[in-house]
């Protein structure tokens, strides 16, 4: 390595994305996808199935990553309804996000034979990648599926509200820090400059003193700095 050359930095995503989702789990949907939030039972709880997905989905060879989850939840109106909802937090633009979401999708149902919803939220610096759907057919034989969508740097356009959301939903913050490490790539001094912007809202918030410690950790990770940058 020459003199001007400098290591390069690798994000991490998926780790802190898949520790809050365990964490917060009701208040991600809340946040990214409320008309879902207020239909879910939440007295009655919910069970993560990661292994069972991993089992589901061993052999299917579409390169999954660490951060999606799959969970169980009841539904709250009427008659409960058991719901099995896959969540995927895709952080890089792939060309075949679309086909692994519908695979995932029919695992989930050829196993268990229940409903199955799957959400996406798209964390990459790709504006206008948004795949949401789903299609193949040949001869009058046609497969069409949808699946809601989240894209994170729609956020970047109203940034007052993102502040606002930070005093009483945790997912404000992570978005926050999630497009700051987008923006500043490879701009180590902006990057600990808004690293320490968002951990101090994150004290000003009010959260718990438990609540303090989890998302200290998880931001810390997500927003990683080089070490001489870190003191």
């Amino acid at each position: 390595m020459t003199e001007t050359e400098q290591p390069v930095q690798h994000d991490e995503y998926d780790g802190p994305w898949k520790e809050i989702l365990e964490h917060y789990l009701e208040l991600f949907f809340a946040f990214f996808f409320p008309h879902i939030h207020a239909q879910i039972d939440w007295e009655r709880g919910y069970v993560f199935l990661d292994k069972e997905l991993d089992r589901m989905t061993r052999d299917a060879e579409m390169g999954r990553r660490v951060a999606d989850k799959l969970v169980q939840v009841w539904t709250k109106s009427g008659t409960p309804v058991k719901v099995f909802i896959h969540i995927e937090v895709q952080n890089q633009k792939d060309t075949t996000f679309d086909e692994r979401m519908f695979v995932y999708n029919y695992r989930i149902f050829d196993d268990t034979r229940g409903n199955v919803v799957s959400l996406a939220v798209l964390g990459d610096e790709h504006a206008n990648w948004r795949p949401d759907r789903y299609h193949r057919g040949m001869w009058g034989c046609e497969v069409s599926f949808t699946f809601p969508v989240v894209k994170l740097l729609d956020y970047r356009n109203d940034w007052d509200a993102l502040e606002r959301a930070s005093q009483h939903n945790p997912f404000a913050l992570i978005v926050m820090a999630h497009l700051k490490v987008l923006e500043t790539r490879g701009n180590a001094p902006e990057r600990k400059q808004w690293k320490m912007n968002i951990m101090r809202r994150l004290y000003e918030a009010g959260y718990s003193r438990e609540d303090i410690n989890t998302l200290f950790r998880i931001i810390d990770w997500l927003m990683k700095l080089p070490e001489e940058s870190e003191t």
